[in-house]
């Protein structure tokens, strides 16, 4: 069976793509880590967590580099986070995911930078229990340009949906007294809703709130957490937000036609 030039060329293309992804999810891997010690983001080259001795760059090559050594840095021997190759993975494939759509240049650049933020989001709230603001704002400003530039007739039901999301978990924080909901919540639900706009923003909230409640059961019920134990709700929220960005238009196509 001999292979065609367009299934080869798009398989090369696919392959840039993932690898491209790739690489970017070890920057990723680099905000974060820095974030977490408050070293310059930009500045500095990349060095052990652990020994702090600089790394080479064939020490740095995504996922291969954590294979090679077995998950250990090769100066001190100490084990490296498996975060490392799962950020850098789950980079990639969903780079992958989102090309695969085939949206304008511009749509696909737009996704591509919001997902790296909410990547970024995700495992730092899932570490921390936190979200912070200089990882938030950036990505509302850059939601608020797309917007203009992209939605011209619509960019109001995105700006009315950033309110009515980060009103909402707003009022959540005030009647739980910070016990349910934190001001990082607030402040992503705004993000959230320049991303997803109208009507797309109810199916988010909708699905993260109903993940959050599936995955707390079974924590619980795994005897992982306790009925007052706090769980991050920020990888909730990113998590409906990536999957209604790219799906919620199927999603209210077909909730539509089963109802007419």
């Amino acid at each position: 069976m001999r292979v065609g030039p367009q299934w080869l060329y798009m398989f090369m293309l696919y392959f840039l793509i993932f690898i491209f992804g790739l690489a970017i999810g070890s920057f990723l891997n680099v905000v974060i880590c820095r974030l977490e010690t408050n070293e310059p983001i930009l500045i500095g080259r990349s060095h052990c967590p652990k020994c702090r001795t600089i790394l080479k760059w064939y020490d740095l090559i995504p996922v291969f580099s954590f294979i090679f050594y077995k998950g250990k840095c090769c100066y001190c021997g100490k084990k490296i986070s498996w975060q490392y190759p799962v950020v850098e993975i789950a980079t990639g494939l969903l780079f992958l995911l989102i090309f695969n759509f085939q949206f304008s240049i511009f749509n696909l650049i737009y996704y591509l930078i919001i997902t790296c933020f909410l990547i970024i989001i995700f495992v730092y709230d899932l570490k921390h229990y936190l979200i912070l603001d200089k990882i938030v704002f950036p990505g509302i400003i850059i939601a608020i340009i797309f917007n203009f530039l992209l939605l011209s007739e619509s960019w109001q039901f995105s700006i009315l949906s950033a309110f009515g999301a980060s009103l909402f978990f707003l009022l959540l924080v005030l009647v739980s007294k910070g016990k349910w909901m934190g001001l990082g919540d607030v402040k992503f639900a705004f993000l959230m809703g320049l991303i997803l706009s109208w009507p797309n923003i109810l199916l988010g909230l909708f699905l993260s709130f109903f993940s959050g409640a599936i995955i707390g059961i079974i924590l619980i019920l795994f005897g992982k957490k306790g009925l007052k134990s706090q769980i991050p709700f920020g990888p909730f929220l990113v998590g409906a937000t990536v999957f209604i960005m790219l799906y919620g238009q199927y999603l209210n196509t077909w909730y539509y036609n089963m109802l007419f």
